[in-house]
C-alpha cells in the first residue's frame, strides 16, 4: 500500500457515494514515523499531515517547511492547556477541542496574537471513559461556547470504539454537525475511511496504510 493507493481508494469512495471528486481531505498521519518516510511522502506531493504531539511536531516540521512549500499541519492528539500556545504556532488546524477550559485558553491566545488555527470539536461518540472528547450530551453547549468566544470552529471529530461498527458513530457525528451548522467532519482512519466518506467525512486521517507500520521501540 502507499499514498497513491489511498488516494485512489478515496476517489473511488467519493464516486461510489455520489460525492464531489476531491471533497475529502487526506490527512497523512505522520506521528512516530521516521523523517525519511515522511520526506518520501512529501516528495510524492502530499502536503496535509497529522501529528499527535506538539513536541514531536516542533521537532519535525520546521525543517520540512524550509524545504517544501504549502505544508498544512493538523494536530489530532489530546491537547494540554500548557501546550496550546506552541500548538497554535505550529498547526493550521486542531482537531481535539473537547472542554471549555481548552477553548478558553485558545481564545485568550488568539486574542493576544490575532490568529487562530481552524478548530474541530472532538466528540466521544462511544462515551468511552478512557478516551478524550466531549460527551454527546454536551456537544451543542461546547460548540455554542466556542462560538461565543469567536473561535473558528469548522467541524467535529470522532474516533469510534475499536470494537463497534464505525458507521453508527459516523452517522451520529454527522447528525451533531448538521444540527450545529458545521460543515467539517474529521472521521475515518486506515481501516474505515471509505465508510466515513460515505457518511460525509471531509477529512480522513490515514497513517500506517501510507507510511507503513509504526515502530514504537
Amino acid at each position: 500500500m502507499g499514498l497513491k493507493d489511498i488516494q485512489d481508494r478515496i476517489a473511488k469512495a467519493e464516486a461510489d457515494s455520489g460525492r464531489v471528486a476531491g471533497s475529502t481531505t487526506l490527512i497523512a498521519v505522520s506521528k512516530v514515523q521516521p523523517n525519511a518516510r515522511v520526506e518520501a511522502v512529501l516528495q510524492q506531493g502530499q502536503r496535509v499531515f497529522g501529528e499527535n504531539k506538539v513536541q514531536e511536531a516542533q521537532g519535525k516540521w520546521p525543517g520540512f517547511r524550509d524545504s517544501y512549500q504549502g505544508i498544512e499541519l493538523h494536530l489530532i492528539g489530546p491537547l494540554q492547556t500548557n501546550k496550546v500556545r506552541a500548538a497554535m504556532e505550529i498547526a493550521q488546524a486542531i482537531h481535539t477541542v473537547d472542554r471549555p477550559k481548552l477553548a478558553q485558553t485558545i481564545a485568550r491566545i488568539a486574542q493576544e496574537t490575532g490568529a487562530c488555527p481552524k478548530l474541530f470539536v472532538q466528540v466521544n461518540t462511544g462515551e468511552e471513559p478512557q478516551k478524550a472528547g466531549v460527551l454527546p450530551a454536551d456537544v451543542d453547549q461546547l460548540v455554542a461556547e466556542c462560538r461565543a468566544m469567536d473561535l473558528p470552529v469548522v467541524g467535529l471529530m470522532c474516533i469510534p470504539p475499536a470494537d463497534e461498527e464505525p458507521a453508527v458513530h459516523f452517522a451520529l457525528l454527522r447528525k451533531f454537525a448538521e444540527r450545529n451548522g458545521l460543515a467539517g467532519l474529521s472521521m475515518g482512519m486506515s481501516g474505515d475511511f471509505e465508510t466515513a466518506i460515505a457518511f460525509g467525512a471531509t477529512h480522513v486521517r490515514v497513517g500506517s496504510a501510507i507510511f507503513g507500520e509504526r515502530d514504537y521501540g
